[in-house]
């Protein structure tokens, strides 16, 4: 699932502006960044760090990834770190 400090109506609005998205998406806006502080990736100045968190059916961490805004993680690495959860 992604989640995101924005509200629902942002978005959605971001979801279809990229054609769709096949995965759950939450609004962590009120209060705000809470979920995100617990996590411990909320900035001071209230927006987020592009943060991935890979997490197996018991609710455990498995897999933190945390990187500039600007940059996009590799998928063969997630992949590959999922491939491990499965194994």
């Amino acid at each position: 699932m992604g989640i995101s400090t924005d509200t629902v109506p942002s978005i959605k609005a971001w979801a279809k502006s990229m054609g769709g998205i096949s995965y759950p998406l939450l609004s962590d806006f009120w209060p705000h960044g809470h979920t995100a502080l617990k996590y411990g990736v909320l900035r001071a100045e209230g927006f987020t760090e592009r943060a991935l968190f890979i997490v197996d059916k018991q609710g455990k961490i498995r897999y933190i990834d945390v990187h500039p805004i600007g940059d996009q993680p590799k998928n063969s690495v997630l992949f590959e770190e999922l491939k491990k959860i499965q194994a």
